[in-house]
């Protein structure tokens, strides 16, 4: 057994744990989701950088980060990570294996200390993903983006790389406990910088970067947009779904 805060075994630049995770996982997933990916040369082949998605299902988390080359961090809420039964078990160890962060999103102080792990992984040049939106879309709709996206994006000074996530809603709805096979595609746009923000007021400049990043998605996506934050029964207070 590896040491506490030891370093993972590393074999092509993966980790020895996300690779397995990924060859496991990858037959089943690519027979039910026939995934395409269109804008992969996008994403920064090296340092850090943050996928802003929208997000439809809770396997988003899952399709995006293995139609791309580079490891993916994603934040996850912390009963994923104990809730009981055999499908459930198997998703934690899946979140534990691709490294995934776990966030108690009914605790403000948890969800400011899993916001400060995220600039952590982006200092430590490492991509990130993350939901705007803060929560699940209630209705397939694009919702506003909140501010954690401006405070990782201006705090670490990363580009912001806007994807559309397509077909994962169907695949497996909110509430629904088995997927349904459904062709999943993944649109990945141009990166984004906000140097031109920085002299604005700093709750200012974080609503022009979220709105700026949602403006992108909604043009990968084509969503009907909502310039509404998502209902709050289901939302992060830090932008964390």
């Amino acid at each position: 057994m590896s040491e506490p805060g030891a370093r993972p075994r590393v074999k092509d630049g993966l980790p020895l744990r996300y690779r397995a995770s990924r060859a496991v996982a990858a037959p089943l997933l690519r027979a039910y989701g026939r995934p395409r990916v269109a804008g992969a040369a996008n994403v920064p082949p090296a340092g850090p950088a943050i996928l802003a998605s929208n997000h439809l299902s809770v396997i988003d988390s899952v399709y995006l980060p293995l139609l791309l080359a580079r490891p993916v961090t994603f934040s996850a809420k912390a009963e994923y990570f104990t809730a009981p039964g055999p499908a459930a078990r198997a998703w934690a160890s899946y979140l534990r294996a691709t490294g995934q962060l776990a966030i108690d999103r009914d605790d403000p102080r948890a969800a400011r200390a899993t916001l400060d792990a995220a600039l952590e992984l982006l200092r430590d040049g490492q991509l990130l993903g993350f939901y705007p939106e803060g929560t699940r879309s209630p209705d397939g709709r694009l919702y506003r983006g909140r501010a954690g996206i401006g405070y990782l994006a201006l705090r670490s000074g990363a580009p912001v790389v806007p994807v559309a996530m397509a077909g994962t809603r169907q695949m497996l709805p909110p509430g629904a406990r088995l997927p349904r096979p459904r062709r999943i595609e993944v649109r990945i746009g141009q990166p984004m910088t906000f140097g031109d923000v920085t002299g604005l007021p700093p709750a200012r400049a974080r609503g022009v970067v979220a709105d700026r990043v949602m403006a992108a998605i909604a043009r990968l996506s084509g969503q009907p947009y909502v310039h509404a934050y998502a209902p709050a029964r289901k939302a992060g207070p830090a932008g964390l779904a």
